[in-house]
């Protein structure tokens, strides 16, 4: 269901807001497609990611694992919401998913557009019957 940022509650609309801002700060001189991500951790830090693409498309790192990445690299493991903003309200792609399933299957998945329209998941929505680590 889609909501205005204005109607979120604070945490999340400061969570949005970041990813807006970070979004300016992708590196996206092929496809043009900026995307900002904003992850709150359970200590309330708030780690921003972008994409980066590269000349070899395969290379290119999603804002969504930046983010998940840069905590990680942080030393913070325990996620509760990741805000992502693309011009068009896109959704994360498939490994980002499966990334965000692996640190955070309880995760609260607030995606929005560059106009402040925005849309809240759980990550059983967003990737329902996830591989995790407990099937190994």
């Amino acid at each position: 269901m889609k909501t205005r940022i204005e109607e979120l509650n604070p945490r999340e609309a400061e969570l949005v807001q970041a990813a807006t801002e970070a979004r300016e700060r992708a590196y996206a001189p092929y496809s043009h497609f900026k995307v900002g991500a904003a992850l709150r951790t359970v200590l309330g830090h708030i780690y921003t990611g972008v994409n980066v693409e590269n000349a070899s498309y395969g290379l290119t790192n999603c804002a969504e694992r930046t983010a998940i990445f840069t905590a990680v690299s942080g030393g913070e493991r325990e996620f509760i919401a990741l805000a992502v903003v693309t011009e068009n309200a896109s959704s994360p792609c498939g490994a980002c998913r499966q990334v965000m399933a692996e640190f955070a299957p309880e995760l609260t998945v607030l995606i929005a557009d560059t106009r402040g329209n925005v849309e809240r998941y759980s990550m059983d929505e967003l990737l329902p019957r996830s591989f995790t680590p407990d099937q190994l």
